[in-house]
């Protein structure tokens, strides 16, 4: 997968990182495709099917969604109107782009506190108090951990979870807490790349949050690509 042309990693470890990104964004759609093609092959060529196949292609499509939202703050692929921003100067249009990223962090704080309140029952864990912002965590919430998906199968590299968040029942299912896990995971990645474009506008390595002229860019590279040719 080609990174977007604006984005360069910075150093060794960026470019592992962001090697790492496009990696799992990769499988994940890799597996979703590899699945329903699998289906498609066994309900029209045998008559039969992976009973969980929908299922799982759900999952990875969440994920997917989820990871490439995060993906997107830092190669600054999010689609947005500029249209009033051009208005202003460069000062102004750098206030600007700080305010939006204030919003999305206030907002990406919100949605952590929620995805964590979410997600915590099904490890056995307890949400936070508070109605907005975290005050602390609560006591005597409900655990949620033998929840299980509706046909996944249990792999066995999971089983240690039962011992761990379910008392040692056992699971017929995969537990909910492992689909579920992407929600925090990928909502504190999405506040990371927040924070880290919010520097990067603070130190004007980026103008906004926002992909800008992305079809006039798309033009300009066509067509040098058509001079090049024709040279």
């Amino acid at each position: 997968m080609a990174a977007h042309g604006k984005y360069t990693p910075k150093g060794p470890v960026g470019a592992l990182v962001h090697m790492l990104e496009e990696t799992i964004i990769a499988i994940l759609l890799g597996f979703m495709v590899l699945v329903t093609f699998v289906n498609v092959v066994l309900r029209y060529g045998f008559n039969t099917s992976l009973i969980w196949g929908l299922e799982v292609t759900l999952i990875l499509f969440a994920w997917l969604v989820l990871f490439g939202i995060a993906y997107g703050f830092k190669i600054t692929a999010h689609l947005g109107v500029d249209a009033i921003v051009n208005l202003f100067d460069k000062r102004g249009r750098k206030v600007l782009a700080l305010f939006s990223a204030a919003c999305c962090l206030v907002y990406g704080m919100l949605l952590m506190k929620g995805a964590w309140d979410y997600w915590a029952p099904f490890a056995g864990l307890q949400p936070t108090e508070g109605r907005w912002f975290p005050l602390g965590f609560t006591e005597g919430v409900r655990d949620r951990a033998f929840y299980m998906t509706d046909q996944v199968p249990m792999p066995d590299m999971f089983r240690f979870l039962e011992d761990l968040i379910n008392y040692g029942e056992s699971y017929d299912k995969l537990p909910r807490v492992i689909p579920y896990a992407m929600l925090p995971f990928a909502v504190a990645l999405m506040l990371l790349r927040l924070v880290q474009a919010t520097i990067d506008i603070i130190a004007d390595r980026r103008d906004g949050l926002i992909v800008s002229h992305e079809a006039e860019d798309a033009v300009a590279e066509a067509s040098a690509e058509t001079t090049r040719k024709e040279a």
